[in-house]
């Protein structure tokens, strides 16, 4: 049967009417909040950052995770074993999110989805009158991306992106020393991510679907394949169509931050080079090995990544960079630093990580949402609508392997087959939201 974002389907509503614990649903907190100031969340997708975006929303006293949802049974029982040895109680489990989302005691989804699925399922909880924290990207394509920000703007609902460097203290006091103006103009800036950790993903043959794994439902709008474990748990986010590899992982978070600081959006072209480099014949459809030069005019912004090796620019794994006449800003996860030109401004020694940034960005996400202000939010959705942008420009330039350049007026690249990349084919029934 090809589902639609109408048409649900029934093993899945039997599998969460099974699954749901019978009696009262009103769950209070340890600490005494009371039910009217109580915030009830549920986590679409558990298999990796939905659960730890959840465990941050479970420390705040207001919050009671009323609901899980994941096309793979297994990881709905090892998050409700997780969350029954955290103290929680037991909530309702979906394997289709779009009963979830028919679930009126509801307040908000945390969607932790493989990034094909991020346009459809916000759109539906938009619809359906809920707010959301959802994962970067917020989209995998610019289509997506378009039709995300107008669907926010059009249900006026509080919705936070992952992108929670931008809650961290010490990014704040970094964007504070840049904006400062003490660097000088700033003509070069760099973001970058090197992962030792990452090795080859062997091929493996095409094998039945797991026990327990809804599998075409966890394909949805993509392409109907048989399944295998290489384009699963993880491992999705090197295949084209369900993510954008490294550039739109790491990249969504760094050079986010470029644009921040220098107070840019789109760029005024892109190239793009690089390739299976590393690992040339493993399972990995996405580059292990990326430069992309951005020119924004007045600067340029070069993304560089490879898999495979640790040791990246300032003897950081990751991090980014903005150069100016006097001085070099460092930054990443751990804190940051400035060098000095010619001793013509003073050094800056390293500024250390304080605080947990990700707590920062759900409670950040919450008060918004008790107090309407969308405007407070740290990364809303012009915020990760823009980066996300910016990845996909990066990755279609690869791609093509041609110079691109972006129109916002027509909507529309430079060249015939950069501009067959905007819009993804949606299959198996699902169709791209029209907003």
């Amino acid at each position: 049967m090809a589902p639609s974002r109408r048409n649900f389907i029934r093993t899945a509503s039997l599998f969460a009417a099974a699954s749901v614990i019978p009696g009262e649903n009103k769950i209070f907190s340890a600490t005494g909040v009371s039910a009217n100031d109580r915030i009830n969340v549920a986590m679409i997708g558990g298999y990796g950052m939905g659960w730890n975006d959840l465990v941050s929303f479970l420390k705040n006293p207001e919050v009671e995770c009323v609901a899980l949802c994941d096309v793979d049974r297994n990881v709905l029982n090892r998050r409700t074993d997780d969350l029954i040895k955290l103290g929680y109680k037991r909530p309702k489990l979906y394997v289709d999110y779009r009963y979830m989302l028919e679930n009126k005691d509801i307040d908000a989804v945390i969607i932790g989805t493989p990034d094909h699925w991020h346009c459809l399922i916000l759109c539906d909880a938009l619809e359906a009158g809920k707010h959301a924290y959802a994962e970067k990207p917020v989209g995998n394509s610019i289509a997506e991306i378009d039709i995300i920000q107008k669907a926010v703007r059009k249900h006026g609902k509080i919705v936070q992106v992952g992108q929670w460097q931008r809650s961290q203290p010490h990014f704040v006091d970094a964007m504070d020393y840049l904006k400062s103006g003490k660097l000088g103009r700033i003509r070069m800036c760099k973001a970058w991510s090197f992962i030792d950790w990452k090795t080859a993903v062997p091929k493996v043959p095409d094998s039945p679907t797991p026990q327990g794994v809804n599998y075409e439902l966890w394909l949805g709008p993509a392409p109907m394949r048989p399944f295998n474990q290489n384009r699963f748990h993880h491992n999705w986010r090197w295949h084209w169509e369900y993510a954008g590899g490294e550039m739109s992982d790491w990249g969504v978070h760094l050079i986010d931050y470029i644009l921040y600081g220098m107070d840019k959006s789109i760029p005024e072209s892109v190239m793009a080079t690089g390739g299976k480099y590393a690992f040339p014949d493993d399972d990995m459809e996405t580059p292990d090995t990326m430069t992309a030069v951005f020119d924004f005019k007045d600067f340029s912004l070069t993304w560089e990544h490879s898999i495979g090796i640790g040791l990246g620019n300032w003897k950081r794994p990751h991090g980014m960079a903005y150069t100016g006449e006097y001085g070099t800003l460092v930054l990443d996860r751990n804190g940051w630093e400035v060098f000095p030109e010619k001793k013509m401004i003073e050094a800056v020694p390293l500024q250390k990580n304080t605080g947990t940034g990700l707590d920062i960005h759900v409670r950040n996400f919450l008060d918004c949402m008790k107090n309407n202000t969308p405007d407070k939010l740290n990364a809303g959705i012009d915020i990760g609508c823009k980066v996300a942008m910016v990845a996909q420009m990066g990755n279609i330039a690869y791609r093509t392997g041609e110079k691109v350049s972006w129109d916002n007026k027509k909507q529309k690249f430079n060249t015939s087959a950069a501009n067959k990349l905007i819009t993804p084919d949606y299959h198996n029934g699902f169709k791209l939201p029209a907003y």
